[in-house]
Parts: C-alpha cells; sequence; structure tokens
C-alpha cells in the first residue's frame, strides 16, 4: 500500500489519530499516537524521532535518538479505539545511516528473508504459528518481602463445581483435560471467539478456525492463515492484540502464558513452517512422512541447535513447566508423523502442495520476529550441511 493509499484511508474513515506500533525486544508492542494533521509527506519519508534508551536493552541515554519508520504495506484501521485510529507498523531505524537498527526484531526479521534469497535454496519461509490462550475472569499477584504469588480464576474451572454463585451455580463446565471441542454451554467463550474472530478478520489477519482447547478454565485457541516470515510475526502481535482486547471488553483477561495452571495443559505456539521457491513447496517428497529431503535436513538443524532455539521460542522459566510428559506437550528431541510428544511433527495433509513441519515446543512468550528468523536460520543450516535427523 502506497503513501496516497494510506492517506485515502485515513480520510475515508476520518481519522483523527495515527498509532505508530514496534515490538521491543521482549516481545512486547510499544506505541505512540500521532494527530492526524502531523502525517503529511515527510513522515512517510523520515519517519518519527523517539528516545531509544527508554526500550528495555536497546540504546543508552549517551546516543538515544532512533526512527520510527513507518510500514505503509500494514495500515489498519483500529476497531477497539474511541477515536478512529489508523495503525502503522514501523521498523525501527538508526538515524545516521537510515537502515534498520541490528536490535530491532521486525529489522532482523527482515533481514533473515533476505538472506534466505541469497543462499538460492528458497526464495519464501512460511510460517502457520498456533497460539494458545486461556480466558480468565479474576487475576491476583504479588511480589513482597514475605513472598510471591499469582493467582487465578475462571467460572468455567472444574474447580468451581461446588461454589456458590448469588445466581446459581449452573454446573456447565469442562472437566481438568475435558475442554476440547464441547459446544456451548460447556464452551462458555464461543461467542467471545467469534467477535475475536471478527476482529481479526477486520485487520487483516484472517481466521480459518476457533475452539476451546484441552483445559479447564477457559482455554482457547484461534487458528489464523499461514503467511510469509515478517507478516506472520506481524499478525501474531495483531493476535496478541485482540485477544487481549476483546477478552477485556467481556470484563475478562486473556494470557498466553505457558503454564498458567498446575495439573491441565499449558499454552503453546506450535509453528508449522515451508520453504517455497517459485511457488513450489520445497518440504514436499517421497520420503518419511511425505517429505523431501530438504525438509529432512531443515528437520535436522532445528534438531541440533534446539537448545539455542530454546532462548528465543521458550523465553521464559514459566515455559519450562509446560514441557512435562502428561500434558500433550513435547518431552522428546525427535521427530514423528503422528506422536504429539515429539518437538517436530508431520502433519498429515490431503494436498502435497501444504507439506509442512509442526515444531511443537515453542510458546507465545517467544518475541516472534526472534523466534521464525532463528527457527528458519537453524533450519538452513540444517539444509547447507545436510543434517539428516535421523531414523523417526
Amino acid at each position: 500500500m502506497s503513501a496516497t493509499k494510506v492517506n485515502k484511508m485515513m480520510k475515508d474513515n476520518g481519522v483523527k489519530f495515527v498509532d505508530l506500533r514496534f515490538t521491543d525486544t521482549r516481545g512486547k508492542e510499544q506505541h505512540v499516537t500521532l494527530p492526524s494533521s502531523e502525517i503529511d509527506s515527510a513522515f512517510y519519508k523520515d519517519g518519527k524521532m523517539f528516545d531509544g534508551s527508554s526500550i528495555a536493552g536497546w540504546k543508552g541515554i549517551n546516543e538515544s535518538d532512533m526512527v520510527l519508520m513507518p510500514d505503509t504495506s500494514t495500515a489498519v484501521i483500529d476497531p477497539f479505539a474511541d477515536e478512529p485510529t489508523l495503525n502503522l507498523r514501523c521498523d525501527i531505524l538508526e538515524p545516521a545511516t537510515m537502515k534498520g537498527y541490528e536490535r530491532d526484531p521486525r529489522s532482523l526479521a527482515k533481514r533473515a528473508e533476505a538472506y534466505l534469497k541469497s543462499t538460492g535454496i528458497a526464495d519464501t519461509a512460511y510460517f502457520g504459528p498456533e497460539n494458545e490462550f486461556f480466558v480468565l475472569d479474576d487475576v491476583r499477584w504479588g511480589a513482597e518481602m514475605s513472598g510471591a504469588f499469582y493467582k487465578v480464576d475462571s467460572e468455567e474451572a472444574s474447580w468451581n463445581a461446588e461454589r456458590v454463585y448469588e445466581d446459581g451455580n449452573i454446573g456447565h463446565r469442562p472437566g481438568i483435560k475435558g475442554g476440547y471441542f464441547p459446544v456451548p454451554p460447556v464452551d462458555s467463550l464461543h461467542d467471545m471467539r467469534s467477535a475475536m474472530c471478527l476482529a481479526l478478520d477486520e485487520m487483516g489477519c484472517k481466521t480459518e478456525v476457533h475452539h476451546h482447547e484441552v483445559a479447564t478454565a477457559g482455554q482457547c485457541e484461534i487458528g489464523c492463515v499461514f503467511n510469509t516470515l515478517v507478516r506472520k510475526a506481524d499478525e501474531v502481535q495483531i493476535l496478541k492484540y485482540v485477544v487481549q482486547n476483546v477478552a477485556h471488553s467481556y470484563g475478562k483477561t486473556a494470557t498466553f502464558m505457558p503454564k498458567p495452571l498446575v495439573g491441565d495443559n499449558g499454552n503453546g505456539m506450535h509453528v508449522h513452517q515451508s520453504l517455497a521457491k517459485g511457488g513450489k513447496n520445497l518440504f514436499s517428497g517421497k520420503k518419511y512422512g511425505g517429505l523431501s529431503d530438504m525438509a529432512l535436513y531443515y528437520i535436522g538443524g532445528i534438531i541440533k541447535h534446539a537448545r539455542a532455539l530454546n532462548a528465543f521460542v521458550n523465553a521464559s522459566t514459566n515455559s519450562y513447566k509446560r514441557l512435562v510428559p502428561g500434558f500433550e506437550a513435547p518431552v522428546m528431541l525427535a521427530y514423528s508423523a503422528r506422536n504429539r510428544s515429539a518437538s517436530i511433527r508431520i502433519p498429515y495433509v490431503a494436498n502435497p502442495k501444504a507439506r509442512r513441519i509442526e515444531v511443537r515446543f515453542p510458546d507465545s512468550t517467544a518475541n516472534p520476529y526472534l523466534a521464525f528468523a532463528a527457527m528458519l536460520m537453524a533450519g538452513l543450516d540444517g539444509i547447507q550441511n545436510k543434517i539428516h535427523p535421523g531414523d523417526a
């Protein structure tokens, strides 16, 4: 989308504010808002200066100036703002060179895509994450001299079966590990997820499925269509924004925390991946699971670098409370066409064009730009060095 088209979108929608979005190293989305009167031709060329020293892990106070450069192709109307607002995702540039800042996750992800093309191996990397989350009714936490705690609650939780409610306890709630695919009224969050899907579609993130997940206490999943590396990372940030804001509008709290409950399934971010060149899926072949040699080598790279990848794709101590036996989480550094305990699964597909792998150990504490780029680099190392993962 050109700057001219963005300006037309602003005019057609009566936009009063432009919200500039970017992602910090931790994966947290940040923003700054400008009145629409500040948007002129120079804005699209020069960007917006800001203080980079105030962003964790970035610049020192002695060299704090940085540039927010809007990506006009990401322009979208914010469905949650009271005043008409247009969101623009930005890259972070060094003002001296006007090139991507080395610690900017989105700029790094763009460099990863450029490197892929430079290798000649493929021209496109596709990613399809599945971000699971809980929708909760009460969240409390504290950290004091005497100790620390957090406590969550949900009307849908199995532990509330005996609780006395003012209007009565209707009793419709999934048990522990009993939340997969029940119809309403047991699935009390169906309408909320539908509202989330409509907002996602409105913001350009095409959805293809939503459902209740396995755990009690409101575990859910919304599936969106796969996309290229940077675009999909953008869409993960949009998904989190939508899920959390729709839940908030219902008076609830959504969390992507990997393991908020003891004794039930946690939240993963299984990431489907494939490479393509000239529109051809390079992962489709006649080897194990219908994969090509290239796909197997890609798996080999993921397995070889799994420990290093953990730093990017399992970015909290809570991540490792999820990766334990008994809860459908991956606990084996292996690949399999069926076993969901394996770190990498090969999904069944009816059409070879859809052939892909599913890396199952990541979760949503990951910065999507860094996580996707790291997995791509690991996979490419496997291809370049023909690292076979061994027999499944």
